[in-house]
């Protein structure tokens, strides 16, 4: 598939969601805040950050989501820059943000812990940092394998989507994205997702600089453990220089 009709396709399975709601109102607390959107994808979140007032600077490393975001109405309020945290301007943001389960992609323990700390350098002093992350404990990939649902696409044709999971071991879960597309093709995609802990969710935070401030369990403002499987973790910068 096309990398741009692939950029299409997430926002055909990936609409706004009361995760938007949440991650915009905690924006909308500070008027015309500098936000970072670290893992913007295609800019769903981000042009409505910056049609809110906030001054939004979106970061990705999918060249092709960042090409399609900056097709969209609005797009033009927003910086984009293709790369990951290493790409972040230091000191400059009073908001960073990791949404649709951006922080669960960066699996890799080495790329975590470096993007909190690129993180923690990219924000003022006193800078929130607010990301979510799965409940392990909500085993929610058990109900991932061979669960269908049909997709509208931008073309007006419409794809059946589905999960296969190949393992879930470690905390680790490695699955591919099956979408059947109207001529037949099925356009499969492998990724793999880590599903940490709270305590080691805390201990990795604190450890970049930041202080955790509230975690909750759903969108809804709901404890850890009572909600929709969720870690809504906010934090805000504390010190750096922490190794």
């Amino acid at each position: 598939m096309n990398p741009l009709d692939r950029a299409a396709q997430y926002d055909a399975e990936n609409p706004w969601s009361a995760d938007d709601d949440f991650f915009l109102a905690l924006a909308n607390r500070k008027p015309n805040s500098r936000i970072l959107d670290l893992g913007c994808g295609t800019g769903r979140l981000t042009i409505a950050l910056a049609a809110a007032g906030h001054h939004v600077t979106g970061v990705d490393p999918d060249s092709a989501a960042i090409a399609w975001a900056q097709t969209k109405a609005g797009a033009d309020k927003v910086t984009w820059l293709v790369g990951d945290s290493r790409a972040v301007p230091e000191a400059r943001f009073d908001l960073a943000l990791m949404t649709a389960h951006v922080a669960q992609a960066i699996w890799q323990d080495g790329a975590w812990k470096r993007t909190l700390h690129d993180l923690a350098a990219a924000l003022v002093p006193d800078g929130r940092l607010a990301f979510d992350s799965r409940d392990p404990a909500a085993r929610i990939w058990e109900t991932w394998h061979g669960s269908r649902r049909t997709l509208a696409l931008p073309d007006g044709t419409t794809a059946e989507n589905w999960y296969e999971v190949i393992s879930a071991e470690n905390g680790l879960i490695t699955f591919v994205d099956h979408t059947l597309l109207p001529d037949g093709a099925d356009d499969a995609e492998r990724a793999t997702l880590t599903f940490r802990t709270l305590n080691t969710l805390r201990e990795d935070v604190a450890a970049a600089g930041f202080a955790v401030d509230t975690v909750y369990g759903g969108w809804n403002g709901e404890p850890v453990g009572a909600g929709c499987g969720e870690f809504v973790v906010l934090t805000h910068r504390v010190r750096t220089g922490i190794s």
